[in-house]
């Protein structure tokens, strides 16, 4: 038997056991995200990190046409002197951000999926003071695409129960 022959017999037999256990990928036809991709209205922002974090949300499950679920949020950040030199000037910052999501369904209210995401990233104040401020927004900026993309994940692992379409 040939090198490749034996590569793909051995593929065959670990796959064996994925195909076994129901696994279905999550795009797919059948997957459990396809009940939310273009079906989840996000609650409107109400100032520029939740702005951030419903424009990354909507990239992700697509804008609602027909929405049957509706997704609330709350979103806490705080922001951490990280680097602190000699002379107490502090150098970085730690931006953290935590998201408590409760995904309803449009018809009756109920709750359907809810969860909490948190992450953090970190930005250089060690520059002038426009390229500290231009870090620190962009620093917001990847915490909020950071958040969107873990509920979306959270939201897709905890989705096998909604009916799909």
């Amino acid at each position: 038997m040939s090198s490749s022959d034996r590569r793909t017999v051995l593929t065959l037999l670990a796959a064996l056991p994925v195909a076994a256990c129901g696994f279905v990928p999550a795009y797919g036809p059948n997957g459990p995200a396809k009940a939310l991709m273009g079906r989840v209205r996000v609650d409107d922002p109400g100032d520029k990190r939740s702005f951030d974090l419903v424009a990354r949300l909507e990239e992700r499950l697509g804008r609602p046409e027909a929405a049957a679920y509706r997704l609330a949020y709350t979103v806490t950040t705080t922001n951490t002197a990280l680097g602190i030199t000699q002379t107490n000037a502090i150098t970085r910052y730690n931006v953290t951000g935590h998201v408590d999501y409760t995904l309803r369904s449009a018809a009756d209210d109920s709750v359907l999926i809810s969860g909490t995401v948190q992450n953090f990233t970190s930005y250089s104040a060690s520059g002038t003071v426009v390229s500290t401020a231009a870090s620190e927004r962009d620093a917001y900026v990847r915490l909020m695409r950071l958040l969107a993309d873990e509920i979306v994940t959270d939201m897709i692992a905890k989705s096998s129960a909604l009916a799909n379409p």
